[in-house]
């Protein structure tokens, strides 16, 4: 049955074109309100570099020492190297280097091979043997004399003296305070030439960097020595981060 004169299909097919009007106009909308927001320009921010370094006294050592010998047969090359690892062993244990703080880093049995002539097959002439240990000591003014018992007691390898911190994180906090201090004077500056304000932080990432440590190595072939005089230093410990600051509106 019509309504107010209209058939029901022109009614129908009315109501469904105002319908789809509204869609596309919704439509159009949408795509005028993303074209908008991808025109939108970049935050504007200003981003620093920071830097802040740290000097701090190690609190104690590493070294690694050991013995090497050479003899015809393994067994004689062993049974040498083991006689003099134990008086090495006996002498650190003497100077007040607890056992806990002497580790096994290495332990090697190698043939050795000789060639007359160049053009000639090698041949085995023997074998040797190598046991290396890390030691380390708690009272860095006794490197030194360390170095002077390994020595005498029969060591024939000592190096990688190294000075390190146990606990190096407070000494690092005191750089990254300093880092961050530098990336806002950095800012700041940069601000004040481009007359604008800075306004709050916006991102801050960092990469810590450590000054490698003290590092001594070499062969000890002398039976006796003075005692060898060790400057332990300073480590350096560096924070680097970099900081967004935004612009104040």
């Amino acid at each position: 049955m019509a309504a107010a004169g209209f058939p029901v299909q022109g009614v129908a097919r009315w109501i469904l074109c105002l319908g789809v009007l509204l869609a596309a106009a919704g439509s159009a909308e949408t795509v005028r309100a993303q074209g908008q927001d991808s025109k939108s320009p970049p935050e504007a921010r200003v981003i620093v570099v920071g830097e802040g370094t740290v000097s701090a006294p190690p609190d104690h050592a590493r070294i690694r020492s050991g013995v090497t010998t050479t003899a015809k047969t393994a067994k004689e090359a062993i049974d040498a190297n083991s006689r003099l690892m134990g008086a090495v062993t006996a002498a650190l244990l003497d100077s007040g280097i607890a056992q806990k703080d002497i580790q096994t880093s290495e332990f090697s049995i190698q043939p050795v091979y000789v060639s007359p002539t160049p053009s000639a097959e090698p041949k085995l002439s023997g074998y040797r043997v190598s046991n290396q240990v890390d030691l380390t000591i708690r009272q860095i003014s006794k490197v030194g004399e360390i170095l002077d018992r390994l020595v005498t007691a029969g060591a024939t390898d000592a190096g990688n003296v190294e000075f390190l911190l146990s606990d190096p994180s407070k000494a690092l906090d005191q750089a990254r305070e300093a880092a961050v201090a530098d990336a806002r004077r950095k800012a700041e500056l940069y601000a004040r030439a481009s007359g604008f304000g800075l306004g709050r932080v916006a991102f801050i990432t960092e990469s810590s960097e450590f000054a490698p440590p003290v590092a001594l190595s070499g062969r000890l072939k002398s039976a006796t020595m003075a005692a060898v005089p060790i400057q332990p230093g300073e480590d350096t410990l560096h924070a680097r981060i970099v900081v967004g600051f935004d612009i104040a509106q």
